[in-house]
């Protein structure tokens, strides 16, 4: 492993090992570390946990449209810099943030159970008790996402909306206090994290808008090589949510898709399959494409992995599907979701999809 290991002795003279792990400094990023240090105090009791704050690009341009920055690594760059300086041993981010292609000598090491994926409504306190389809006409909705936008338009073309950013207090800062925005449009995951349920007067479902890949899902980053925190942070990976984001992941990175065009997502694991619905979007939601595809990931490998039974390979330990590496997850089922994802993303591309975000691209950037 590289790196000198850190110990700390507590007051009982009794000697742990110090793991730290790297974060943004938002109360949203904040929360969702702790919570994840939570969880691994309570699996490594003796292990001595320190959390790390920094600030990343994404976090200091607040004026500016995710999607007009142009940088792949917004919220993750600095998180990373410090990982390969061997300042943290991990890095906790929300997964929709790491591209799907990782900087070498990295990798995802565990995807926790998904919150919620679907995008919240949030309304003005003066608009309580309305919806998208009952605000008066010209109501301006802030969202950053390009993908929100471009499928809110099409199926809201009463309302207008306008770019807003910042962090998720910020955001509801803007919201509340001025007469800008008649409502927001933010993560229902985030919310829920942070204790803001009350603030949800709707929940957007699939026909009104599909969510981002890896939304809702926390992701854990580690040194490739740095196998004893891979596999001590292994355990914390949801079977299910592993699947569908090796999927939604593979159909983005196929699509070369990134903040600066309207690509969506809806998975779901039923009766032994995963369904991927992929779509891609015009700025203006005017041009779209739509599939749905579905493989097995059998019911054999689920059984193996609720009864934690050993799987029948043993996978290589640099194995990474789309900067996923699960090695205590059977091969097969996360290959099937790989593929299902390029799959689709190959239909798409056969009806026209690149078209269609080539000119979403150039289009933005000319904004």
């Amino acid at each position: 492993m590289e790196g000198p290991y850190k110990y700390v002795r507590n007051a009982n003279g009794k000697v742990s090992r110090v793991i730290r792990i790297g974060t943004r400094k938002s109360q949203l990023a904040r929360i969702q570390t702790d919570s994840v240090a939570e969880k691994l105090k309570r699996l490594y009791p003796d292990v001595h946990l320190e959390i790390v704050g920094m600030t990343t690009t994404g976090d200091k341009i607040l004026d500016t449209a995710l999607s007009k920055i142009g940088e792949k690594s917004l919220f993750t760059k600095e998180l990373e810099t410090a990982l390969e300086r061997n300042e943290v041993d991990l890095v906790v981010h929300s997964l929709k943030d790491l591209p799907t292609t990782l900087p070498p000598g990295f990798t995802i090491g565990a995807v926790l159970k998904r919150e919620n994926p679907h995008d919240a409504v949030v309304l003005h306190p003066k608009n309580m008790g309305k919806s998208l389809d009952t605000l008066p006409d010209k109501s301006v909705i802030g969202t950053s996402s390009l993908r929100r936008a471009a499928q809110l338009k099409k199926r809201f073309p009463h309302l207008e909306f306008k770019d807003i950013r910042g962090n998720l207090n910020t955001r509801l800062k803007k919201l509340d206090e001025k007469d800008d925005f008649a409502a927001i449009i933010l993560a229902a995951a985030g919310l829920r994290r942070m204790g803001w349920d009350s603030r949800v007067s709707q929940i957007l479902g699939p026909e009104d808008c599909m969510y981002a890949v890896g939304q809702g899902a926390l992701a854990i980053e580690v040194r490739a090589r740095d196998e004893d925190i891979l596999e001590m942070v292994s355990v914390l990976h949801d079977p299910d949510t592993v699947l569908r984001c090796i999927a939604e992941r593979a159909f983005l990175r196929r699509l070369e898709g990134g903040c600066s065009v309207p690509v969506a997502v809806h998975t779901e694991v039923k009766d032994s399959q995963l369904y991927l619905t992929g779509a891609v979007y015009s700025l203006d939601g005017s041009d779209s494409l739509k599939e749905t595809m579905q493989t097995i990931i059998s019911s054999n490998y689920t059984y193996q992995l609720i009864k934690g039974l050993p799987s029948q390979e043993r996978v290589d330990e640099r194995v990474q599907r789309v900067g996923v590496t699960a090695n205590n997850m059977p091969g097969p089922a996360q290959d099937a979701s790989e593929k299902l994802g390029l799959d689709l993303a190959n239909l798409l591309l056969s009806k026209g999809a690149k078209e269609i975000l080539t000119v979403a691209r150039q289009l933005n950037d000319a904004r």
